[in-house]
């Protein structure tokens, strides 16, 4: 039997880079897919053409995870079309690059809004139909940044510790009760967010790598199988790092 045969999980930025890979990789161990995105469908289609060709029933819902009103219809799509949601994977996030200096508030909110508030909301909107049933599971996308920091990159790195402070108390109130939280902080992976940096930057962070070579949403998919199946059942308030070394702990 695959690991994941008949479970429901919604990944939220489905559409593209880690979530995309997350979703497809669900739908090979079985699972059925809710692709949450801030794109329109036609962008989605080929993320939900991915899940259907392993036979995994997907739905797709346009989603704004920083909108309370947005992350709601997204919580009732999901049950109504399925009756409960066994995994959520909240992967949406942004990245922009500015010194604090001159960082405009309204940067800083959108960045902090979209990954930090953005998993509060699915995670809230989620848990407690997880709860009542007594399982789940939560994977949290962070990022090595929220471990190690970064130039010109506070409100992204703060956002993803903050993702990493939530997952560890909310693993605290919830673990004895059947839903396991935990979290995942890649290092640099090569997706679209990845290809926009400039040259300077890539080959400054690859001298930077011990590995030598970014990370690709292949390499980050395992681990997210790995804790919503039965063999993570005690990962609790973890934070796993595919990270080609930038991060040792």
């Amino acid at each position: 039997m695959r690991k994941l045969e008949n479970q429901v999980a919604v990944v939220t930025g489905a559409a593209s880079g880690i979530g995309k890979g997350i979703a497809i990789a669900f739908a090979r161990e079985g699972a059925k897919i809710v692709v949450a995105d801030l794109v329109d469908e036609a962008k989605a289609a080929e993320a939900m053409t991915e899940v259907a060709a392993y036979g995994g029933e997907a739905l797709f819902v346009r989603t704004d995870v920083s909108d309370e009103a947005s992350v709601k219809e997204l919580a009732e799509q999901a049950l109504d079309r399925f009756g409960r949601v066994d995994i959520l994977v909240n992967n949406a996030g942004i990245f922009t690059e500015s010194r604090l200096e001159s960082m405009t508030v309204e940067d800083w909110d959108r960045v902090v809004n979209t990954n930090l508030r953005g998993t509060f909301l699915c995670t809230r909107a989620l848990i407690n139909q997880m709860l009542a049933r007594g399982e789940g599971r939560i994977i949290n996308i962070a990022s090595q940044l929220g471990q190690i920091g970064g130039g010109a990159v506070a409100h992204y790195a703060a956002s993803k510790a903050g993702i990493i402070g939530l997952t560890k108390s909310l693993a605290r109130e919830v673990s004895n009760r059947g839903v396991l939280v935990n979290a995942i902080a890649p290092g640099p992976i090569e997706t679209p967010l990845l290809e926009s940096e400039t040259d300077e930057w890539r080959s400054g962070k690859l001298a930077e790598l011990p590995i030598g070579r970014f990370g690709t949403v292949d390499e980050v998919t395992p681990t997210a199988v790995l804790l919503a199946s039965a063999d993570g059942s005690y990962y609790v308030g973890q934070t796993l790092g595919p990270n080609g070394g930038d991060v040792m702990l």
